[in-house]
């Protein structure tokens, strides 16, 4: 159910009371295919502890697929080409921290991930060999995404 309680702030240019919103926070997340080697995985180095698919928070001014190239490089020094979007994730209660959006991305990339950022370790799996404990809600996204390989193309 929706929250619907208002709270209030001065404007920083007039000094006029406005209303102050409660949005959503938009985040990518991005499913990195190294060809027949399988998916990218991180090891979070913050809480919530666990695996997780690589990807944040977009910046002011940055588009989702922006956001999605970057984070990549960042977390797991990987120069990705987007395949396209997957879904978009928006379960208030996917992420505990905060409300968050979440469009997911799939990628592609050659070369060896190196943790970096956010990230303690990487690693490379299949959907057979999946690590524990994914966090968030990407154990979801992950059964979605391997769903969505074994669809027979148009």
């Amino acid at each position: 159910m929706a929250e619907t309680t208002s709270t209030f702030m001065k404007c920083p240019s007039c000094g006029h009371e406005v209303e102050k919103f409660r949005n959503p926070v938009p985040t990518v997340d991005i499913i990195i295919e190294l060809e027949g080697r399988g998916i990218v995985l991180i090891e979070r180095k913050n809480p919530p502890f666990g695996w997780a698919i690589p990807g944040g928070f977009v910046d002011y001014g940055e588009s989702l697929e922006e956001a999605a190239v970057r984070e990549a490089k960042e977390e797991v020094s990987l120069d990705v080409e987007l395949a396209g979007q997957l879904h978009t994730y928006s379960d208030p209660s996917r992420d505990a921290r905060r409300h968050t959006i979440s469009t997911v991305f799939v990628a592609r990339a050659k070369g060896e991930p190196k943790a970096a950022d956010d990230a303690k370790e990487v690693g490379i799996f299949t959907e057979a060999d999946l690590p524990e404990p994914l966090v968030f809600d990407h154990r979801r996204i992950l059964k979605d995404y391997f769903n969505w390989k074994r669809r027979p193309s148009p």
